[in-house]
């Protein structure tokens, strides 16, 4: 998936406009980009420069703990936010968890 920084350090996750070549020539607004820009929040764009590949949920929640002590409340709250954000990320298709695509290959 791809994304850029922003100049406030938050990330922007872009989303092609249209997929097939022929309907985005078509289809496309003049002036429009190619993509959508998905702008994350503060504590969206630190989970997403956390996920790495190889980093578990665990130690996106621990690091997260660690570098947002004012913003996050209870370890409970940020393991549920944390979760729940990427259970959207991955229901988007943004991103997908090694464990589930190793037991697909499997």
């Amino acid at each position: 998936m791809e994304y850029i920084f922003r100049e406030n350090g938050y990330v922007d996750i872009l989303l092609p406009r249209f997929k097939n070549k022929v309907s985005r020539n078509l289809l496309q607004p003049v002036k429009k980009g190619d993509h959508i820009h998905i702008k994350l929040d503060t504590l969206g764009s630190a989970i997403w420069k956390l996920i790495d590949g190889n980093s578990t949920v665990t130690r996106i929640v621990c690091d997260l703990e660690e570098s947002y002590t004012e913003k996050l409340t209870t370890h409970d709250e940020t393991i549920k936010r944390v979760t729940q954000f990427l259970s959207l990320l991955y229901q988007q298709r943004y991103i997908s968890f090694l464990q589930i695509l190793d037991k697909k290959s499997s």
